[in-house]
Formats: C-alpha cells, sequence, structure tokens
C-alpha cells in the first residue's frame, strides 16, 4: 500500500486554496503536479550549472551536458529502449507527432493508406490529415462502440497491403479506455505497416516496454508523469530513425557545413536541433526516479481503487451518465449529468476548490461519436485520495442542485 499522506507532502501545491477552499486537484489528465524532488533539480540547474550543453569545453558546459545525458539515459532504460539514441528529446507528445509525419512526408506516395483510432486526440488526428493532404495518402479510421473500446474486428478489415502506418494511443484521454496495443502493432506489422503509439496517457500510470511492445515509435510528455512542461520523449526504432529526414535545420543536427552541402550528425542529434530545454530534459529524468521511486505496480493498483470508488460514487447521482465504460481503463472517468452543460458545473466547482476538465477534452470526434457537446472529465493519480472524491461528490451535487 501506498503512504499517500506521506507522498502528498511532495507536492506543494497541494497544501494551497483555491477561493477560500482547499485544492482538490482531478485534471492530472491534462498535466500532473510535480514533487519537491523534481523542482529543486530544476532550481540546483539554474543557480549552480546553467549552460549550454555538447558544445563548450568550459566546466558548466560539461556539467550540464552530463546531466542531460544521463536523463536520457533514464529515460532508455525506464522505456527499455535499445539505444540511448533512440530516444530523441522533443517539446512534447504533440511535438513528437509531428516530428514523425514530417519525415514520413517523403516516404509516403499516393494511394497509400494509414490508419488511425476513433479514439484519438486531435494531436493524434490533425498532423496525419496535414501529411494526406501533402502525399495523396488516405485517412481510414478505426470505429469505436459504446463501451468506448475499439472495435478490433474493423481494424483486421481496414488492413491490407496499402497499409503503411497505423496511430493509435494506448490509453484514451477523453474515456480513460486502455487499448489493445500489442493486437494492434501485431496486425499492423503482419501487413508490413509501421505503428506510432501516442504514450501521453498512459505513461503516468503504466511502465511500457518498447522492445517487448515491438512498436516503432512511442511518444509521451513529461508533464503529465511529475515532471515539467515543454519536454517529452520520441523514441524510435534505429532502422526508422535513419529512415526520416531530419524534421528542423539549425545547429546541433549537423555534422559539416558549408555553402555548397550540409550533412548531418547522427542519431539522436540528427532530430534536436537548437538549444534544447536542458533543465527540462534533467528534470524529466528526476521525475522518473520518483515514480520509479514509488512504483508503477504501487501506483496502478491504488488509481484502480481510486477509479473503482469514484466510479461506485458518482453512479449513485441520479441522471448521471459516465462516457467510457471499456472493461480495461485507467483513473479517467468523464461524465454529464442530465442535459446540465459540464462547462456549467466545472465552474461552480471550481468556486469549491475542485478543479476538473470540461469541454472535448481535445477529442472532438468522441463527443461527435455519443452526441454531446463535452464531458466533465475527473482525472486521478496517486497523490489524490478517496476523502477528495468524497468531498468532490458533496460538491458535485450542490452543483447539480444549482442548476437544476
Amino acid at each position: 500500500m501506498l503512504d499517500v499522506q506521506k507522498i502528498r507532502k511532495d507536492f506543494p501545491i497541494l497544501n494551497r486554496t483555491v477561493n477560500g477552499k482547499p485544492l482538490i486537484y482531478f485534471d492530472n489528465a491534462a498535466t500532473s503536479q510535480t514533487p519537491q524532488q523534481v523542482i529543486d533539480v530544476i532550481v540546483d540547474y539554474y543557480s549552480n550549472y546553467n549552460a549550454n550543453i555538447h558544445r563548450g569545453v568550459h566546466s558548466l558546459s560539461q556539467e550540464a551536458t552530463d546531466a542531460y545525458e544521463q536523463a536520457r539515459i533514464k529515460i532508455q532504460k525506464h522505456f527499455n529502449a535499445k539505444q540511448s539514441y533512440e530516444i530523441i528529446y522533443t517539446s512534447g507528445t504533440t511535438h513528437s507527432i509531428n516530428l514523425v509525419a514530417n519525415g514520413f512526408s517523403s516516404l509516403l506516395k499516393k494511394g497509400d493508406e494509414i490508419i488511425v483510432s476513433a479514439l484519438e486526440h486531435h494531436s493524434n488526428i490533425v498532423p496525419w490529415q496535414m501529411l494526406c493532404e501533402r502525399t495523396g495518402a488516405i485517412l481510414k479510421v478505426i470505429p469505436m462502440n459504446e463501451n468506448g473500446e475499439l472495435i478490433m474486428l474493423e481494424y483486421d478489415a481496414l488492413l491490407n497491403e496499402n497499409t503503411k502506418l497505423v496511430f493509435v494511443n494506448h490509453i484514451s484521454n477523453a474515456l480513460g479506455t486502455i487499448n489493445p496495443i500489442e493486437y494492434i502493432i501485431e496486425k499492423a506489422h503482419s501487413v508490413g505497416a509501421a505503428v506510432l503509439v501516442d504514450g501521453a496517457q498512459s505513461c503516468p500510470h503504466i511502465k511500457p516496454d518498447v522492445q517487448a511492445l515491438d512498436v516503432d515509435f512511442y511518444v509521451c510528455s513529461a508533464h503529465k508523469m511529475c515532471g515539467p512542461t515543454g519536454v517529452g520523449m520520441l523514441y524510435g526504432k534505429e532502422e526508422w530513425l535513419n529512415k526520416l529526414p531530419p524534421y528542423q535545420g539549425g545547429g546541433e543536427m549537423i555534422a559539416e557545413v558549408s555553402f555548397e552541402k550540409t550533412t548531418y550528425a547522427g542519431l539522436p542529434h540528427k532530430f534536436e536541433a537548437g538549444t534544447p530545454n536542458i533543465c527540462g530534459g534533467i528534470a524529466f529524468g528526476a521525475a522518473l526516479d520518483y515514480m520509479n521511486n514509488i512504483g508503477f505496480e504501487n501506483i496502478a493498483k491504488y488509481e484502480n481503487e481510486l477509479l473503482d470508488y469514484g466510479t461506485e460514487q458518482l453512479l449513485k447521482i441520479e441522471g448521471l451518465k459516465i462516457y467510457g465504460t471499456a472493461k480495461e481503463k485507467t483513473s479517467v472517468i468523464s461524465f454529464n449529468v442530465g442535459t446540465i452543460h459540464p462547462y456549467d458545473i466545472g465552474t461552480i466547482l471550481d468556486k469549491m476548490g475542485i478543479a476538473v476538465r470540461t469541454g472535448h477534452h481535445c477529442a472532438q470526434p468522441i463527443m461527435d461519436f455519443y452526441k454531446i457537446p463535452g464531458t466533465i472529465r475527473a482525472s486521478f493519480m496517486f497523490y489524490n485520495t478517496k476523502e477528495e472524491i468524497d468531498a468532490f461528490i458533496v460538491a458535485l451535487k450542490k452543483a447539480i442542485m444549482m442548476l437544476s
């Protein structure tokens, strides 16, 4: 069992009040909170060895370079990548996806097919639509059912010799559905297609093994797993990263430059043009250390308890409907109450110190499927408690009474 009260002391923000009420933070699917241990790493960098990396011979530059590259190795080991240079630092999941989409512009031709799922975040839809516009490739969609699960028989029917790429999230940000990515990857590979998995929502809750999954690309953001904003990761198999052209040109990603010709650096620097978010990369490694010290098995078990308890309590409220009732899901609950607009409920909850997300959650096709404008989304992390859920239920009932 986790010592949740001890863990909560690591997060300074959990001690603050909002509108005169103790903060209850249930917007973790948008961004998680940051423990003092990671904050200290950020402060230490800017206080003691702030310098540009890789190019400097002075001590500060060497210290910063060592810390940054050691963090890359931590990320490699966490995800079990074969090589550290298969880990590309990015600004986050969206940047990672766009990097791959841009690279495939030179590899696809008219008539090629790519597949996304109906459960995707906009950042795993729009870049592929743009790719199709540039190349003439055809975008196909794996449909979903009323429970918020992908229909695998339909996926099987979409696959053929023209399928070149498959993109799917590991966990839906809007519904919490855990997708069967092992099956999706295996079936895609059987027709020679590559697979990119959006792990933005999975990485805070589980520990993906990219070699065991045999996935071609895996992407995530640090800010959803107790790290800072503005930094993330693209994992790519070495052979695929070597096939893709650079995403941006500039310093760091070159071997030699002349006005006649430029040659590019090897991995990972080929995709890391310019001065990176050095502090962010170092803090990303510290965030992984923090979560691994707690243990992802412990995290998953406790968060499943929160999910079960929250679901049970919410379903006692008359007129409340939960969207996303997949057999396999993580600690995200999306719901509406009767005909009350989710924004109105979210606004009143905020007045009571409770942070939830309202709207379409950058997953508008899901809302269109259910024919709703959006949902109220409560998303839990390992530092949340059942007592917070109880307070949330009381506040929610007050909001419903005020708006009915």
